[in-house]
C-alpha cells in the first residue's frame, strides 16, 4: 500500500456550496444555514483507491477558500501546492458557472499539472435551476475537465466528485 497525501482546494463564487460539499464529503453533514467561510478552513478525509496492482491510502487536504475579494492579497500563497481543485458552480446562478475558467487559469499558473472536477451543485433545487446539464458539461469540455451534478444537501454525486479528483491526482483516471 503507499500513502500520499495531497492540497485540493475548492474554488468558486461565494455562496455555491463549497464549505456544504466539504461537510458532505468529510462528515456526510449538511447544514442549511449559510456561514461565509474567512479566509480558508482546511479539512482532511482519507479515501482508498486502485493503482496498477497497488493500493493508495490518499490523504485529501481540503483547502476551502473564501471566494472575497479582500481576501484576493493572501489567495496565492493558499492555492501554492496544491495539486488539485474542485471548481464549484450553482445551478441557480448562472453567474458563477462563468467565473471557474478563471480559477482554473489561475491554479494552472502556479501547478501547471493541477487536475480539475467540476461540481454543478445544488442539484436538489430544480425549480430553480437556471443552468442545465448541457450547459455545465460544454463548460467542462472548454476546460477539458470532467463534471459532475452535486447536491450537498442529498449527497448526489459528492463522493463520485471528490473520487474522480483524486484517482486524477494519482494518475488513475482513465475510464
Amino acid at each position: 500500500m503507499i500513502s500520499l497525501s495531497k492540497k485540493v482546494c475548492l474554488l468558486g463564487d461565494f455562496a455555491v456550496g463549497k464549505t456544504s460539499l466539504v461537510r458532505r464529503f468529510v462528515y456526510d453533514l449538511f447544514d442549511d444555514k449559510y456561514l461565509s467561510t474567512i479566509g480558508v478552513k482546511v479539512s482532511r478525509k482519507v479515501i482508498v483507491l486502485p493503482r496498477k496492482d497497488d493500493i493508495v491510502e490518499l490523504t485529501l487536504m481540503l483547502w476551502d477558500l473564501t471566494s472575497t475579494a479582500e481576501f484576493d492579497s493572501v489567495r496565492i500563497s493558499y492555492l501554492r501546492g496544491a495539486s488539485g481543485a474542485i471548481l464549484v458552480c450553482d445551478l441557480t446562478r448562472p453567474a458563477t458557472l462563468d467565473v471557474l475558467p478563471g480559477h482554473l487559469a489561475e491554479l494552472r499558473q502556479l501547478n501547471p499539472a493541477a487536475t480539475f472536477v467540476l461540481a454543478a451543485n445544488k442539484a436538489d433545487l430544480i425549480e430553480r435551476h437556471e443552468l442545465t446539464e448541457a450547459q455545465v458539461a460544454q463548460r467542462a469540455a472548454d476546460l477539458g475537465i470532467p463534471y459532475f451534478i452535486t447536491s450537498a444537501k442529498t449527497g448526489a454525486n459528492v463522493e463520485a466528485a471528490f473520487r474522480r479528483l483524486g484517482k486524477s491526482i494519482i494518475g488513475e483516471d482513465r475510464e
